[in-house]
């Protein structure tokens, strides 16, 4: 299956049936497999007006206290940002997919990861986190959908899939044998109850500057939690490196190549690749710190996943750059002359 094919297949095994979207490159598979297979299953696929009316269309449905979808990539998801911060504000779980693609502005088409700081660092008003899922292979892009899911209701916020226009397009032999946890129950949502309890209220405004503080540090508890109990990350041959490559999605498969081929010249080389960037793992980072390996971040972007690394090993070992933007992919060979050069 191609990838983007692969999230809107496993969105429906996890029990997803609303979902709200927009067409636009190089996403809109999802949406399209979606109109195909949401009416055969009784579900709900309504392409919006608008991507602002897509994510306020998760919102509703999410309050409702079903497992909702929207995708969309780059310039889509910046227009998402007001309803996403309403959702985080409200405790609502949802699923986004973000299928980037180069900017800033229109940009290009082609695959980008120059979306980090938007999606990891909030990207709409007020403080908050999601969590952000970013998977390497069309295989992942299935259990990862599922994952997301699960998460969303677990800590009761969205969760983003943070994809690229590479892994969604490419098709790989995939299984769609995935385990499903039962949604929970969610006593707080606003569906009918034929007035055998309180009514529900679903909303982000406090008027009371005492209780917001109070609802915001209770938030960032459960944030603490998250990146304690959440963060995910792959190793390879890490053990005996003397220096690590780290990089996410396409740039990590890219990556791994290029380390083995490092391998073969003799040189000690590993991977490190986070499959949440935030929680960002920073275990193993700590440990890179620990025991003074060199560190290569290998990005789509000029450069924002490395801040995270630079925090990680606390500055106490070299972190250098290799990247390309604009759409353009960096080669295995231009990462294997980054690894000689650290």
């Amino acid at each position: 299956m191609k990838g983007n094919e692969a999230i809107a297949e496993a969105a429906i095994i996890a029990g997803c049936r609303h979902y709200f979207g927009y067409p636009i490159t190089p996403q809109t598979e999802i949406a399209a497999y979606m109109a195909k297979r949401m009416p055969k299953i009784g579900g709900t696929f309504l392409q919006a007006e608008s991507e602002i009316a897509a994510i306020n269309m998760v919102y509703g449905a999410a309050s409702a206290g079903v497992r909702a979808m929207t995708s969309s990539s780059s310039p889509g998801i910046s227009l998402k940002q007001e309803g996403i911060s309403y959702l985080v504000g409200s405790d609502l779980p949802c699923v986004i997919v973000n299928a980037q693609r180069g900017g800033p502005g229109l940009g290009g088409i082609q695959p980008s990861q120059s979306d980090y700081f938007q999606a990891t660092k909030g990207g709409g008003h007020g403080d908050y986190h999601l969590i952000v899922l970013t998977p390497a292979s069309v295989q992942e892009m299935a259990e990862l959908t599922v994952k997301a899911f699960e998460l969303a209701d677990a800590y009761r916020m969205p969760v983003m899939l943070l994809t690229d226009g590479t892994i969604g397009q490419m098709m790989e032999p995939v299984s769609l044998e995935l385990t499903v946890n039962d949604a929970p129950e969610k006593p707080w949502a606003t569906n009918g109850t034929g007035m055998k309890r309180e009514h529900n209220v679903v909303n982000s405004l406090y008027l009371s500057p005492a209780e917001l503080e109070r609802t915001n540090r209770e938030r960032f508890e459960r944030y603490a939690y998250i990146e304690e109990h959440e963060a995910m990350w792959e190793e390879f041959m890490t053990e005996d490196a003397d220096v690590v490559v780290t990089a996410f999605g396409i740039a990590a498969r890219i990556s791994k190549n290029a380390v083995v081929a490092a391998r073969a010249e003799g040189i000690k080389v590993g991977l490190i690749r986070p499959k949440t960037v935030w929680p960002f793992p920073k275990k193993p980072f700590a440990e890179v710190a620990r025991k003074g390996q060199k560190v290569v971040c290998v990005e789509l972007s000029m450069g924002q996943m490395i801040d995270d690394v630079r925090l990680a090993t606390e500055c106490r070992v070299p972190v250098t750059l290799c990247s390309r933007v604009g759409g353009v992919i960096p080669t295995p060979g231009e990462v294997l002359d980054a690894i000689r050069k650290a």
